[in-house]
């Protein structure tokens, strides 16, 4: 089981929250698909269980300070590609569309995971698009994480 989530944008409380939903759940690893924002958020995401996968938003200005305060944790990069129980994904913050879609059309990610429109949403096609929506809620009032399940890639999208 995968906890997908992204756009966290330094809300300390909804990031705790997440942390809680899975350390609960048996997950394996967290994807954080960008936005991190400030360097003193590591301190809640050291209190995961799984291990973390993280990538830069485009509003992660401080990168050398989110290097260093998640070095403990995760290597964070623009982009990453993983594989999981045999599934490929890719992790991009997806701020430009045709660098999303083109991952998803090359034919070589079972999965592309995205974030920064803060909206939720799931396409299913040859690849699938997950866009877990945003963790802190500021844009669309709403905080939701995904968990994907690793054996047929069926998902739950969690509201916290």
């Amino acid at each position: 089981m995968i906890g997908i989530m992204s756009d966290s944008h330094d809300n300390l409380d909804a990031i705790r929250k997440a942390v809680k939903i899975f350390n609960k759940e048996e997950i394996d690893v967290v994807i954080h698909a960008g936005d991190l924002i400030s360097p003193f958020t590591a301190l809640e995401f050291r209190k995961l269980d799984p291990e973390l996968v993280a990538i830069y938003g485009n509003n992660d200005g401080e990168k050398e300070g989110l290097k260093a305060a998640y070095e403990e944790i995760c290597i964070l990069e623009d982009f990453k590609e993983i594989s999981v129980e045999g599934w490929k994904f890719s992790i991009i913050h997806g701020s430009n569309q045709a660098i999303v879609d083109s991952l998803a059309k090359c034919g070589k990610y079972d999965v592309v995971i995205r974030g920064h429109t803060h909206k939720m949403e799931i396409l299913n096609g040859e690849t699938m698009i997950i866009n877990p929506g945003e963790v802190c809620g500021y844009v669309s009032g709403q905080k939701t994480v995904v968990l994907l399940d690793t054996d047929d890639l069926s998902f739950e999208v969690i509201y916290i």
